[in-house]
């Protein structure tokens, strides 16, 4: 029978003839080698999974003795990521898993006189893989899939669920790779009362290394470094171990040299061994007596579960919780991205000027090279610094509710909602974040296991509506319904909401056709408080991440933005116009695209210069859609106390005007369009950015393409149903 909290996933595929009796131990005569009677652990002899490594594939420490590659295996939430975290440190790099999109973290560190690289893989509960991201697993443990053979296997397990664990570490085994054991939660499971130690377990497997670590203290991080380097060096005196299940051995083949065992034939051999794993495991775990705490104990643990868990008050602490992450982003960020739009670019400028007037004069200030300096190079860098006070916020708080073992529960919770789009429980964090800031809710989808279900969740989060539009329907909202502005604005989020269901409902017919959801099951990880210093570091190297992956990206494009207004296409009205130097944007190149481009919105009722020139200036960020906006207009209320303020005044009356215009007579209608275009297309250039770095540039492309096609017919429906009206 299987143990509690382990699933076969192909028991009811398994036939009987995928079974056969297991082979007698050869020192014994037991059921199976490896077996507690006589100590022998079969590693002598190439049978199960060793048996289907590419034969003709070296490590790299089979390959120069100088260079050893270790990887990270494990269950979800045990503690492997932190652990891995804790060993490398600031080395740690994020990076796509060999010919897949699924992200992994790898870093080098020099020990001695050689170099390990570290591999930190997806959390999986088996080698026989049911999704992308375990099938990168698998692989980086099997040395598939252009993955170099692992030189040692780190195994880290959870002492509080240790039956879960050690089917995992039973496939492990069959490897015959060397393996070292990271033992996590060691201490909480003494607290609940589980009978596990550590000398216990090492009676229990001898043959294998036990090391107690934590990786949000670091403490055990020299003990599994020794553990690692005895490993290695055992390895090149003693011949590799092989599988102590032998029931699928007559099944299978070494593979001939130069052909690696195929992914049928992995699945083939856990699934014909499976009972005889799961008796093994259930025998290790009789032999820990009481590894569990007593069934009627109940904990305070198992208290707050009840409330989080539960189907009605769970969803309310759910909803509290995110509308707290919601209200940190925009709200405690606030100040700090105003700190750096407005004071520290004035420091930065008046230091410009500064080195101008010293090695030109004051008349350099006037000349275009200081403009595209402070216009172009600055303008783009300070539209960077903006962005790191709510991403540090959002990676601040993403870190303590997963630490803290809420992210979990929080998925759970939420799991039934999202499944109408073909998602789990674990999508519906980054959505709601996007609506504050769309940019950190792209980064919080690496939280996700699964990477088709990460990218079909990073390709709605453009939809959510985030803060910087918000100014934008406050202005036209305000500036055409002024009496029921509030209304207008409050559907504009309904409107968020309907367009990413109908969005991801299409996709998850057609793109993602092949995302079938399959059943949430997730052990949940213990309560407990994040460590300070963890935090730090994660989100120190998150932060850099970012703007090293997007900096430059957005910078350029600021830049070239910059060319465009500066380029002059006519004199000018007194006839002065030159380069960097224009009086009104219709005279410069900028403006000459976007009247030219406005042509297309006729159908939608703002074939207008001033609302596309706001739509292209949008697209580098929705932030400054109504300073263009007012700048087009030549009108100098952009300063005033409110957006509301701004509808309400000139800048009102002039959109006003300009829709009325354009549309013939049906502003209200154009107005509505313009601000669901603006809901629905790119939010700005550095969720662009954000989402090439995430999951490369051709979804970074098929998310503007997306959102451009579903933000332009979605207006000219609204126009032409609301002229009608």
């Amino acid at each position: 029978m299987p143990m509690p909290g382990i699933q076969d996933r192909h028991a009811a595929d398994q036939s009987a003839d995928d079974l056969s009796a297991p082979a007698a131990c050869p020192n014994c005569d037991a059921a199976a080698p490896g077996c507690s009677h006589c100590g022998t652990s079969g590693h002598h002899h190439h049978r199960g999974l060793a048996a289907l490594l590419p034969t003709s594939h070296e490590s790299p420490r089979e390959a120069d003795g100088k260079h050893s590659n270790i990887v990270f295996m494990g269950n979800p939430n045990v503690g492997k990521s932190t652990l891995f975290n804790a060993v490398l440190g600031s080395n740690a790099k994020v990076m796509n898993a060999p010919g897949t999109t699924v992200l992994i973290e790898s870093g080098n560190l020099d020990h001695h006189d050689e170099q390990w690289t570290f591999t930190d893989t997806p959390g999986t509960t088996s080698l026989d893989a049911i999704s992308p991201d375990e099938q990168v697993s698998s692989e980086a443990a099997m040395g598939r899939a252009g993955n170099p053979l692992p030189d040692v296997i780190v195994a880290v397990i959870n002492a509080t669920s240790p039956s879960r664990s050690l089917y995992l570490l039973s496939q492990l085994i069959d490897l015959g790779r060397p393996l070292v054991v990271a033992v996590t939660m060691l201490d909480l499971a003494l607290r609940q009362g589980s009978s596990v130690t550590l000398e216990g377990l090492r009676t229990l497997i001898p043959e294998l290394t036990f090391v107690q670590v934590d990786g949000r203290t670091s403490a055990g991080k020299e003990e599994l470094l020794q553990a690692i380097d005895s490993a290695l060096a055992a390895s090149t005196t003693s011949e590799r171990g092989s599988s102590p299940f032998t029931a699928g051995d007559q099944m299978l083949s070494t593979p001939a040299p130069g052909r690696q065992a195929s992914q049928r034939e992995v699945s083939q051999w856990i699934k014909s061994t499976a009972d005889e794993r799961f008796d093994w495991v259930a025998g290790k775990v009789r032999a820990l007596d009481g590894s569990h705490p007593a069934a009627a104990a109940v904990t305070l643990s198992d208290r707050i579960d009840r409330v989080l868990l539960h189907p009605i008050s769970g969803i309310v602490v759910f909803l509290a919780v995110m509308y707290l992450v919601f209200e940190s982003i925009t709200t405690l960020a606030s100040p700090f991205i105003d700190f750096f739009d407005v004071t520290f670019r004035q420091w930065m400028t008046s230091g410009i000027d500064a080195v101008f007037t010293t090695l030109a004069g004051s008349g350099s200030l006037d000349g275009w090279f200081h403009a595209l300096l402070i216009d172009g190079v600055l303008g783009g860098a300070i539209t960077v610094l903006t962005f790191v006070p709510p991403m540090g916020i959002m990676f601040l708080i993403l870190s303590m509710l997963e630490d803290s073992g809420y992210l979990a529960r929080a998925a759970f919770v939420m799991d039934k909602a999202m499944r109408v789009i073909g998602l789990d429980g674990r999508a519906f964090l980054p959505l709601v974040v996007g609506f504050g800031c769309n940019l950190p809710a792209l980064a919080s989808t690496r939280t996700l296991p699964d990477s088709r279900q990460r990218l079909l969740t990073g390709l709605l989060i453009p939809f959510t509506s985030c803060s910087a539009r918000l100014s934008v329907y406050i202005v036209l909202a305000y500036a055409f319904f002024d009496r029921y502005a509030g209304l207008a604005i409050f559907l504009m989020y309904v409107a968020s909401i309907v367009i990413i269901l109908a969005v991801g409902f299409a996709l998850r017919k057609t793109q993602f056709n092949d995302l079938h959801t399959q059943p949430f099951a997730m052990e949940l990880p213990a309560y407990q408080l994040p460590k300070l210093l963890r935090l730090v570091k994660s989100v120190a190297l998150r932060l850099w991440a970012f703007i090293t992956g997007a900096s430059s990206i957005i910078i350029s494009m600021t830049i070239i933005m910059w060319f465009l207004a500066a380029i002059p296409v006519t004199a000018g009205a007194a006839g002065t116009n030159s380069f960097g130097h224009v009086d009104a944007v219709e005279h410069s190149l900028y403006g000459v695209v976007a009247e030219k481009s406005a042509v297309i919105f006729e159908p939608a009722g703002f074939n207008d210069l001033h609302a596309s020139a706001a739509l292209i200036t949008g697209f580098v960020a929705k932030e400054v859609v109504v300073g263009s906006m007012a700048q087009s207009y030549a009108i100098d209320d952009s300063g005033n106390a409110s957006e509301a303020a701004q509808g309400r005044g000139s800048l009102g009356k002039a959109v006003r005007g300009s829709f009325e215009r354009s549309s013939g007579g049906h502003a209200s209608a154009a107005a509505a369009a313009f601000m669901v275009f603006v809901l629905a297309y790119t939010p700005c250039l550095a969720t662009v950015a954000e989402m090439k770095r995430q999951f490369g540039g051709k979804t970074a492309m098929q998310s503007v393409a997306m959102g451009l096609v579903v933000a332009y017919v979605l207006a000219i429906v609204i126009f032409q149903i609301g002229r009608l009206l």
